[in-house]
């Protein structure tokens, strides 16, 4: 998209916004014009980011997607290293409530691990671009390796928080957590093979697949630990 030209009223309005004022202007207020800016840049980061032939991306490159100028980057974001974390803890939030919301509704185990994973490929399926960016490999800046370290925690966690007591069990508290980023690594390069087209699943194989990959470890050694009180008897 292309910047829109400049006008008279185009260009005091603003200046109103850039000098703090934010007064209303067509009926729109001043924080109500921040605010759409700012979601026209992370939405078209997003677009810039999700493209096959992702490069650098740039200040100049994200305010012509979003047909603003670099005044008006420069009025929410302090750099692109910061806009690009931002649209990650977006995503991220919005991956979270979902997924935490469906986990805590299940009546069982494989019942939680399969609320929250269906939540999260739905929300990677709807919009391709916010998968790409939590998961592709060909996204390799320092922000979002930084990101993507810190967001393992939270897959880490939903598969913690159904498998710790059997983990616990027979490899130790430490141990569990091992097990659990090693899953959700699993996971994630599952769920990156498929937003590429590297492996041809459908979304519903995909969520059955992945479950599996949360949920089997910690089954298998409950059913161990079962015929094992059982040989004891």
């Amino acid at each position: 998209m292309g910047r829109a030209p400049s006008t008279p009223d185009s260009r005091s309005t603003a200046a109103s916004d850039s000098a703090g004022t934010l007064r209303a202007y067509g009926g729109e207020g001043g924080d109500t014009r921040v605010a759409r800016r700012r979601s026209a840049l992370i939405d078209a980061g997003l677009d810039l980011l999700g493209a096959d032939d992702v490069g650098a991306v740039t200040v100049r490159g994200v305010c012509r997607r979003a047909g603003l100028t670099a005044r008006y980057f420069y009025e929410s974001f302090e750099s692109v290293d910061q806009l690009v974390g931002v649209m990650y803890d977006e995503v991220i939030e919005e991956i979270a409530q979902a997924s935490l919301a469906a986990f805590s509704e299940g009546a069982s185990m494989r019942a939680k691990v399969a609320g929250a994973v269906s939540a999260i490929v739905d929300v990677i399926d709807a919009d391709r671009r916010k998968g790409r960016l939590l998961f592709s490999q060909a996204l390799l800046s320092p922000v979002i390796a930084a990101k993507r370290m810190e967001s393992t925690t939270l897959f880490a966690g939903l598969t913690l928080q159904s498998t710790s007591a059997i983990l616990d069990v027979h490899v130790g508290p430490a141990a569990a957590v091992g097990v659990a980023h090693y899953q959700v690594g699993g996971l994630s390069r599952l769920l990156a093979a498929w937003l590429e087209g590297d492996i041809d699943l459908g979304k519903a194989d995909v969520v059955d697949l992945s479950i599996a990959l949360l949920v089997s470890p910690a089954e298998m050694l409950e059913k161990s630990l079962s015929r094992r009180t059982g040989d004891a008897d």
